[in-house]
C-alpha cells in the first residue's frame, strides 16, 4: 500500500509555515529537504516485526528478490526502492538485516538536511527472534484483544530461536559504519510493561534513544547543546584532580584522567518514564516527559525539528510549544491527519524565543 511522494504527497500547513505536516514515504520527502535547514531529527521508526499498523505488506518478497537472480542468498540486501515497489513496509522486512539496512539508507537520505551542528535522536526497541512469529496490525505487544498474523522467519546466523536479536546495537553500527558520531546510548526504562508469558527471562524492560552527531572532515565533532536542558541528574559532569603523569624517557608529559575528585549525584543516562496509552488510534506515541528533554537540549530556540515518522504529531507539537519550528511525514492517512489536526491545535500555542544563545559542547 506503501506510495512514493511522486505518487501521493498531501501536506498540510499550520501557525503559516512554523509546523508542515507532509503525507507520503520518508524515503521520498527527506530528499525534497533544503541543504542544512533542520537542526534536530528525533523519531521512533517503525520498529522490526511487531506490528502493521494497518498496511498490506508482501509475504512473497523474499522469494521475489532471489528469484529475480539465483547468485543471490537471504541476506542480500535489496535497495528500499525495490523493497517499497515490490509491496514491502519497513518494520515487516522478512530479515532483522534487511530492516536495519533500510531504515539506515532511509536517515542517510536527510544527512544533507541536518545542519554541521545538528543532532539525530533515533528511538528503538528490541526483540525476540521467533521462526513463527505474531504481528499485530495495531497496540502494543501483550496488550488488547487487536487481530494478529502469523508469519515464518527464517533461521540462520544470528537469527535462532529465543534470540534476543540486538537490532539497536546492529542499528547503531550501521549508523557508525557512514561516519555518524554516537554520542549517548540514553536508555529508556519503563517501569510499567505489561506481563508476558515467558518463564525462562527477564521481561524486557527499556529502550533505546541513540544520539548521533555528524562526523567532521577533520576535528571534534561540535554541535548544539544545552545540558541545562537535560532531566535531574542526568548529566555526565566529574571534577577531575589534573595530575601528571611522571614523565617516561622519550615521552611528552601526560596528564592524568583517571583520579576524580567528585561526581555529580546520580548522573547517569538511563531515564525512568512510563509507557503511555496511545492517541489517535497509535499505540506508540512518544511520551511527552521523554522526548522534552532531547527536544530543548538538542534544538536551539526558534530552531526546525524533523520527525520523519511522526505518527500523530506527539514530537511535533512538544517542539511547537517550545518555541522550534516542526515538520512531520507521515505515510499512514489516519495518522497524518491526526498528526496534521494536534499541529494546528499546537500552533495556537506557539511562543518562540528567537535568542541566538547557543551552546555547543566539544566533548
Amino acid at each position: 500500500m506503501t506510495q512514493s511522494a511522486t505518487q501521493e504527497q498531501d501536506e498540510a500547513v499550520a501557525g503559516d509555515d512554523r509546523i508542515q505536516v507532509h503525507c507520503g514515504d520518508a524515503y521520498d520527502l527527506m530528499a525534497t529537504l533544503e541543504s542544512e535547514s533542520i537542526d534536530l531529527l528525533i523519531t521512533s521508526p517503525p520498529y522490526w516485526g511487531l506490528r502493521s499498523y494497518g498496511q498490506d505488506h508482501n509475504e512473497d518478497i523474499l522469494k521475489q528478490w532471489l528469484a529475480e537472480d539465483s547468485a543471490r542468498v537471504q541476506t542480500d540486501v535489496p535497495p528500499y526502492e525495490w523493497y517499497r515497489d515490490h509491496g514491502g513496509v519497513l518494520g515487516l522486512e522478512p530479515l532483522p538485516e534487511w530492516y536495519i539496512s533500510h531504515l539506515v539508507e532511509i536517515l542517510q537520505r536527510g544527512a544533507a538536511a541536518l545542519k554541521p551542528g545538528g543532532s539525530m535522536w533515533i528511538n528503538i526497541g528490541d526483540t525476540y527472534f521467533a521462526r513463527w512469529s505474531s504481528i499485530r496490525h495495531d497496540g502494543r505487544q501483550g496488550l488488547g484483544d487487536n487481530p494478529r498474523s502469523r508469519r515464518r522467519t527464517p533461521m540462520g546466523g544470528f537469527r535462532q530461536e529465543k534470540q534476543l536479536l540486538l537490532i539497536p546495537s546492529r542499528f547503531a553500527i550501521a549508523m557508525q559504519d557512514l561516519r555518524w558520531i554516537l554520542r549517548n546510548d540514553l536508555i529508556w526504562h519503563k517501569p510499567n510493561i505489561p506481563p508476558r508469558p515467558e518463564k525462562d527471562r527477564l521481561r524486557l524492560a527499556h529502550e533505546h534513544f541513540f544520539h548521533f552527531v555528524k562526523r567532521p572532515k577533520e576535528g571534534r565533532a561540535k554541535y548544539f547543546y544545552d545540558i541545562d536542558q537535560v532531566e535531574r541528574g542526568a548529566r555526565d559532569v566529574v571534577y577531575y584532580d589534573f595530575d601528571e603523569i611522571e614523565q617516561v624517557e622519550g615521552d611528552e608529559t601526560e596528564i592524568s584522567y583517571y583520579d576524580y575528585q567528585e561526581v555529580e549525584d546520580g548522573a547517569y543516562d538511563v531515564v525512568k518514564t512510563h509507557a503511555r496509552s496511545g492517541s489517535d488510534g497509535h499505540s506508540a506515541t512518544f511520551p511527552i516527559d521523554l522526548i522534552t528533554p532531547r527536544i530543548l537540549s538538542s534544538c536551539p530556540p526558534g530552531g526546525t525539528v524533523l520527525d520523519p515518522f511522526c505518527g500523530t504529531g506527539r514530537s511535533l507539537s512538544v517542539a511547537a510549544a517550545n518555541g522550534r519550528k516542526a515538520i512531520g511525514f507521515e505515510l499512514h492517512k489516519p495518522f497524518h491527519e491526526a498528526a496534521t489536526k494536534n499541529a494546528s491545535e499546537a500552533a495556537g500555542q506557539l511562543s518562540f524565543d528567537l535568542g541566538d544563545d547557543v551552546t555547543e559542547m566539544g566533548a
